[in-house]
């Protein structure tokens, strides 16, 4: 097995557990708060996807499939297509409304392809290249797709804590 192959694998099991996670909820199951100030599911997949794109989008040197293939535009969220929810506070995070599962899933299949189709063209010498020197060590492309793996099963597992107390 590649290396390609291993990060490849991670992103397919992200991917089907995405999808798995969110069959069965409504528009009230997304936005539903386990406590006033929790994070709805709909923005843990939300933030999960945008964070996903944007740093791989980046790291392949592509545009986003949020704003290049119009899912911007589908969401219809009230701030700036660049926006991938870091930092937001308790009103922006409700500010995310999202209409169904079938338009994150879809959004995630998006967002999927592109990805899957960078890492099938991964080499091992690519892990190494610097893509932000302003860190000691510098972060390299190994090391943001690794950021991005933990940032994904966190909120997924976040969405699942939620799916389990909101039952």
């Amino acid at each position: 097995m590649q290396t390609s192959d291993v990060y490849g694998y991670a992103f397919d099991q992200i991917h089907e557990m995405f999808r798995s996670s969110l069959d069965g909820l409504d528009a009230d199951g997304l936005h539903r708060r386990v406590t006033p100030d929790a994070n709805p599911i709909a923005w843990l997949a939300w933030h999960l996807l945008r964070v996903q794109d944007d740093h791989v989008a980046e790291l392949a040197g592509r545009d986003q499939v949020w704003t290049a293939q119009g899912w911007a535009e589908r969401f219809g969220l009230p701030f700036d297509a660049s926006e991938t929810g870091y930092g937001f506070d308790r009103d922006q995070v409700s500010d995310v409304r999202v209409p169904s599962v079938d338009l994150l899933k879809g959004y995630a299949g998006a967002v999927h392809a592109q990805s899957a189709e960078f890492l099938r063209g991964l080499t091992d010498d690519d892990l190494d290249r610097v893509v932000d020197g302003s860190y000691d060590p510098p972060v390299t492309v190994g090391m943001r797709l690794v950021s991005v793996i933990g940032d994904d099963l966190q909120h997924l597992g976040q969405i699942g804590y939620a799916r389990g107390l909101l039952g």
